[in-house]
């Protein structure tokens, strides 16, 4: 007979019960693990110091990279006080339109030196996004996966997410120094675990917005293509480049929202 506990239960009994508990868990994390490695699509992996790398996500953001510096140079290497050529205006008119958005979002000075990074932002995100929309990538073969928009990965964009969370604590580090965090306590300390998740929520937001917009317009695209090949994509695929447009826009906004909160004085 087994030794019997205040409850009344053996210890045996106690320790089957523990057994099944911990056979529980360790189903449910199993179950976790494998939802985390759902995959949408095909990837093409590198193997880098024992981690897996998303390699058409790397290949895909040189050619936006490329891209952008390409027409960056092409537009600006001969700089006229008049401009004579398209080039140049589209890229007068880029640069004001985002000094715009800079100083309605940042205000004060301050709003001048985060215009290229806000600009920089504004474009990988456009140029990446207009690159899945308009670009069939899945005609060029690769290893074991297919091409497609960087952001379009969730890496790519919780990388941009954090890269502006670093940004708005720079920003507003330099500008109040540790005196930053009294943002917390105010109006009232009682807001001061409110206040902090705020600030985890914000790269949540941002990241999973850009992607959930990317992705389901390519899956949507993807499957009328494949459904009805004919006609009725085209619209979507237009529909598409506006969206694009729109998330990389909604972006900025946002991330220049956030720089211009860091750095205002509260009373």
């Amino acid at each position: 007979m087994g030794f019997l506990t205040t409850s009344g239960k053996s210890q045996e009994l106690l320790n089957k019960e523990w057994r099944d508990k911990k056979k529980t868990s360790i189903q449910f994390y199993h179950m976790l693990y494998d939802i985390a490695a759902v995959e949408i699509g095909q990837h093409w992996y590198w193997s880098l110091a024992g981690f897996q790398i998303h390699g058409q996500v790397l290949v895909n953001t040189w050619i936006v990279f490329a891209i952008i510096l390409v027409v960056g140079f092409s537009t600006t290497r001969d700089l006229k006080a008049l401009p004579e050529t398209g080039g140049q205006n589209f890229i007068e008119f880029f640069m004001e339109y985002m000094r715009d958005l800079s100083s309605t979002q940042i205000h004060g000075s301050d709003s001048k030196r985060w215009v290229p990074y806000l600009s920089t932002l504004f474009l990988f995100i456009f140029v990446s996004n207009w690159s899945g929309a308009l670009v069939p990538w899945r005609i060029f073969e690769i290893p074991n996966g297919e091409l497609g928009a960087p952001t379009n990965d969730i890496n790519t964009t919780v990388a941009l997410a954090l890269l502006t969370s670093v940004a708005y604590f720079y920003a507003g580090l330099t500008k109040k120094g540790l005196n930053y965090f009294g943002r917390y306590v105010k109006p009232t300390p009682i807001l001061f675990p409110i206040n902090v998740l705020e600030d985890f929520t914000k790269p949540l937001s941002l990241s999973f917005r850009l992607f959930g917009n990317i992705l389901a317009d390519e899956l949507v695209v993807a499957v009328l293509i494949t459904l009805v090949p004919l006609v009725i994509p085209i619209p979507l695929i237009f529909l598409g480049l506006f969206t694009s447009a729109i998330q990389a826009l909604i972006f900025a906004t946002l991330a220049g929202a956030y720089i211009g909160e860091a750095l205002e004085d509260h009373h």
